[in-house]
């Protein structure tokens, strides 16, 4: 049996997967808290703040095992943080819910997610360099194997999602997927670390000089040139980006007046896509040189920028094409796109990425990417009300839309940045 396959197939299915409550905790804001397109958005961007903290969680992956494992435990320890959060949420009080107390557990169960893909990005970098040197065409399959599963989950979470939405409470789906969580804690903590054939460090003579190695190697890894240009491009491309996600979804849903069905089978889309592109990247493009691929997804993305500023002037409608069908295809799309650059991006850093610090080079990867996502939150309020948007008024939207155009463009004058191809780097003597 593949254990690699099997617990990376698990890990990241069950993360893929979250967007199944994440979709109720949309309409739960919206409906059942009466929060306004602003508030959505910041409450949901930052509730992702505990990802900024990933290289914390990744230098103790490296440098602290339990029970001398590195990474399963921490796999589970994220598993059960998100179980009893999701738990907790479930059971919050029907007559007046609190937004503190709702964003606490969001805040919870964001840091379990986070443990958890800490520890399930260093098994895949590990275990994809153990491949890529064996044979070099098994470079990246470990990565698109793991895109894979996540895609297909979310693809599932969100048309269970938008079908769930309408038929159960959202309180009925966070106890639902608290549940799968508790499923995958028992599962991950039945696997024994050894029956995935990771590479074995030795030399740690106690914790503390654990952790200052690994600051050391990091340190280190970050120093190359290639890694320090390659994160900080990959970072700006999504912080410059004021994203407009809540906007959007009340646009949808209040102003259209869409049903939850179609926001939910737009996101099936999407993540359809992502899994497609898996697919295809897999066997088809990660022989091209990864400055274009990730420059040319950057260019395509300001393009369905462009498109929804057209969408929202009503251009599509005009030519006989349904809101509904729009929103389904294209904004799905536009939202797997912004996730298209992250699997060539992750194949070449774990490329570049020096033996001995996967977890915590991945895991200050993510974060950084999740602290930009943070930032393009928070640029995204500040641009609606520039442009005059809420959640009744959404004239302004469409220059909006322009103006997040013109910011996604802008990474492409220094796409020099961006490695042609990665070259493993041996471990700092």
């Amino acid at each position: 049996m593949d254990w690699v396959r099997w617990v990376v197939g698990v890990g990241f299915w069950v993360q893929g997967f979250r967007c199944f409550p994440w979709l109720g905790v949309s309409f739960f804001l919206k409906d059942g808290l009466g929060v306004a397109p602003s508030s959505l958005q910041i409450l949901q961007n930052s509730a992702n703040l505990p990802m900024v903290a990933k290289p914390l969680y990744g230098l103790l992956s490296d440098a602290v095992p339990i029970r001398a494992q590195r990474r399963l435990p921490y796999v589970a320890i994220g598993a059960f943080l998100q179980a009893i959060s999701w738990l907790a949420i479930a059971l919050l009080s029907e007559s007046s819910p609190s937004i503190a107390a709702l964003t606490v557990f969001l805040l919870l169960s964001n840091l379990g997610a986070s443990i958890a893909e800490v520890a399930n990005d260093a098994i895949v970098a590990e275990a994809g360099k153990k491949q890529s040197s064996a044979a070099q065409s098994g470079s990246g399959q470990l990565q698109s194997f793991a895109w894979m599963a996540g895609s297909s989950a979310g693809a599932l979470g969100n048309l269970l999602g938008g079908i769930a939405i309408n038929k159960l409470s959202p309180k009925t789906m966070f106890l639902l997927f608290s549940l799968l969580l508790l499923l995958q804690f028992v599962v991950t903590l039945s696997v024994p670390e050894s029956f995935l054939g990771l590479p074995q460090r030795t030399g740690h003579s106690s914790k503390s000089s654990g952790l200052r190695e690994q600051l050391s190697e990091l340190s280190f890894a970050l120093r190359k040139p290639e890694i320090f240009y390659l994160i900080t491009w990959f970072s700006a491309s999504y912080a410059i980006v004021p994203l407009l996600a809540g906007t959007m979804f009340f646009y949808q849903t209040q102003h259209l007046n869409l049903d939850s069905s179609v926001i939910g089978l737009s996101k099936v889309f999407g993540q359809a896509a992502v899994l497609a592109w898996s697919v295809a990247y897999d066997k088809y493009l990660k022989g091209i040189p990864a400055r274009k691929v990730i420059a040319g997804l950057q260019f395509v993305i300001g393009l369905f920028m462009i498109s929804d500023a057209l969408f929202v002037q009503g251009i599509y409608r005009m030519i006989g094409l349904p809101d509904s069908v729009y929103v389904v295809l294209f904004s799905g799309l536009l939202e797997a796109l912004f996730l298209f650059k992250v699997l060539p991006f992750s194949v070449l850093m774990a490329q570049l990425c020096p033996l001995g610090c996967e977890g915590s080079l991945m895991a200050f990867v993510m974060s950084a990417l999740a602290l930009s996502s943070v930032i393009s939150g928070y640029f995204g309020v500040a641009l609606a009300a520039f442009v005059g948007v809420s959640g009744t008024k959404f004239s302004g939207l469409s220059s909006g839309i322009l103006i997040q155009a013109v910011f996604t463009m802008l990474p492409l004058f220094w796409s020099p940045w961006i490695p042609d191809k990665g070259i493993p780097e041996k471990k700092k003597d």
